[in-house]
């Protein structure tokens, strides 16, 4: 009866999702002063989760992209819009910082989905 329920994945990937884009703007945030780097960002949750159930091919950005193992990847980074600075960095630390508090409320919007919907069960067990 409470086997595979659907609000407890989507809870789940929606945070994983938060925990992967906060490592790629926090590596955009660190190299900030690297001439050169262009900032990366991983696609919106939504977007990743409506295309979820649809059959997409993977698509080959360059020269022996699909022959390495890199393992499965839930949400492909991409390059973000450069900023355009003079030694050729795109990162923005203001976007970043704003990014930053995006995530930080997917991720708590994450947890009270999970929180809610356990106490929706302990209720419907009477425990609640």
């Amino acid at each position: 009866m409470f086997y595979d329920l659907n609000v407890f994945k989507t809870a789940h990937a929606m945070a994983t999702h938060a925990g992967k884009r906060q490592a790629v703007i926090a590596r955009n945030m660190a190299n900030a002063d690297t001439p050169g780097y262009q900032p990366r960002d991983i696609e919106a949750f939504q977007k990743a989760f409506e295309t979820s159930g649809r059959d997409v091919a993977m698509a080959a950005t360059r020269q022996g992209h699909l022959h390495g193992n890199a393992g499965a990847r839930l949400w492909a980074e991409h390059e973000a819009v450069p900023s355009g600075d003079p030694n050729g960095n795109g990162v923005s630390l203001e976007e970043e910082m704003l990014k930053s508090v995006e995530v930080k409320r997917q991720h708590d919007r994450a947890l009270a989905i999970y929180k809610s919907s356990m106490s929706v069960l302990r209720t419907s067990l009477g425990r609640g």
